[in-house]
């Protein structure tokens, strides 16, 4: 190698590690020896007052929660409140500006003004804070007890920039979903009733019917979750709340919960293009988004259960067939295999059963029929084939499915199908009928034959 690449290697080695000096290690130094403007425990603040363009809002802590105090008194926004405490209790310097400024007006002190008050200490803290530095965006500050004009951080902003409404608790009629026993809601032509009765949801009225859990829940969810847009009225009158069409509202939803003795009717209604929302156990009127609305709509048919039998096909431990001749009975055993109980005592074909059971779990209606009708016209009065199955979902409980299989309607290519448990019938598609077992053999376990490798390896 020559002497003058040796030299410019050299040189551009000196000056790579001059920058990872400076960028890595004295970086990391000088992190370590960061300057803060406030070091505070951000749990122990109890008070936040914070004034910004002719606005004042004062927060007070209610044990885990706060509170707004002023200008109105409203719950607030726990997470937005936090974060004052938390950002301001701990707020890091970017850069010393000026150690005894002669005008602040040049930094815009004060713009805002946060005033913190600390548990156990006498007197509050209060930082200035001015104008944003247009160079990289962090902010001119100061603390009322100091002289010296600081830089804070640029990620303050969103912060800073919070209104009133930022800060108040959007979800104002929040409820516990789960004491919730009963639904009933009126929607223009639409009337339903839906009762909880051991964690099943069922539709009452207009039509009796498993009601699909999912959706009622979803329902309740969001009325639970339903967040303000804005604050209309924060003490409701008369005149306001028929002014926004809430005495005749074009949705009404009672939400009853009997454990708590007490129950709450939501009215929500849209006018233009903005849903307003009250209760009859708040004061406000609130507009919200009209999302939940396409929930609301949904007729008593769209909330039916569509499963005929609702079961985890692997928790099934036994099987009964009767079809004709058949009358079968095969049961699972420790080990997770299956044998015959009757007609015979064999291995049965633990796939071509699971199989089975798995089509029995994902039996789905077409249509539905509803009382009153007579059994034998749907070829129910002697089915064609009747079909239990045991459920163990835990060492203490088992249940029975029983399915009853009646007419068939070939064209259609469904089948009428009915579970006991209900006063209803399915119409199903009737391709699961192929894989019921014809005789014994379909279901033996069938010895398998090993191939010449494995003969050779015996």
């Amino acid at each position: 190698m020559r002497p003058k690449t040796t030299l410019i290697l050299l040189a551009v080695f000196i000056v790579l590690f001059a920058l990872v000096y400076f960028f890595e290690i004295k970086g990391k130094g000088e992190e370590e020896t960061e300057e803060m403007l406030v070091d505070m425990a951000p749990e122990d603040v109890q008070k936040i007052v914070f004034k910004k363009e002719g606005e004042t809002i004062t927060f007070q802590r209610d044990g885990e929660d706060w509170l707004i105090t002023e200008p109105l008194e409203a719950k607030a926004d726990k997470y937005e409140v936090d974060r004052l405490a938390d950002d301001f209790s701990e707020l890091r310097i970017e850069r010393v500006v000026e150690e005894v400024p002669e005008d602040l007006d040049k930094y815009g002190i004060p713009q805002k003004e946060l005033t913190l008050h600390y548990k156990d200490k006498e007197q509050p803290l209060r930082i200035q804070i001015g104008s944003e530095n247009p160079l990289d965006n962090t902010f001119f500050a100061k603390r009322e007890d100091e002289t010296r004009v600081v830089l804070i951080p640029s990620s303050l902003k969103s912060l800073l920039d919070k209104g009133l409404f930022d800060f108040r608790l959007k979800d104002i009629f929040k409820f516990e979903t789960d004491d919730v026993k009963g639904v009933k809601l009126k929607a223009g032509g639409i009337q339903w009733r839906a009762l909880k009765k051991d964690e099943e949801w069922y539709l009452k009225r207009p039509l009796e019917s498993l009601a699909q859990e999912s959706k009622i829940d979803g329902i309740l969810s969001s009325l639970s979750n339903l967040k303000a847009k804005e604050f209309i009225s924060e003490q409701k009158q008369e005149e306001e709340i028929e002014k926004y069409g809430l005495t005749d509202p074009g949705f009404e939803i009672t939400v009853e919960m009997p454990l708590e003795n007490r129950e709450v009717t939501f009215y929500l209604n849209k006018m233009e293009e903005t849903v307003y929302a009250t209760t009859s156990l708040s004061s406000k009127i609130i507009t919200v988004e009209d999302s939940i609305l396409a929930d609301l709509e949904k007729k008593p048919e769209d909330l039916r259960d569509k499963e005929v039998a609702d079961f985890y096909s692997w928790e099934a431990n036994r099987v009964e067939i009767k079809k004709g001749e058949i009358d079968w009975a095969v049961v699972k055993d420790e080990e997770d295999n299956w044998q015959f109980e009757s007609p015979v005592k064999e291995a049965a074909d633990k796939e071509k059963i699971e199989a089975f059971i798995r089509k029995i779990e994902g039996l789905e209606a077409k249509e539905f029929i509803d009382p009153p009708f007579d059994l034998k016209d749907y070829g129910l009065g002697s089915p064609q084939v009747e079909v239990k199955i045991w459920v163990a979902e835990d060492e203490e409980k088992t249940e029975k499915v029983t399915v009853l299989i009646g007419a068939e309607d070939e064209e259609a290519k469904t089948v009428v199908v009915k579970n006991v448990r209900f006063n209803y019938l399915f119409w199903v598609d009737s391709a699961f009928l192929k894989e019921f077992p014809k005789e014994l053999e379909d279901w033996k376990k069938t010895e398998e034959i090993p191939t010449e490798k494995e003969e050779e390896k015996k």
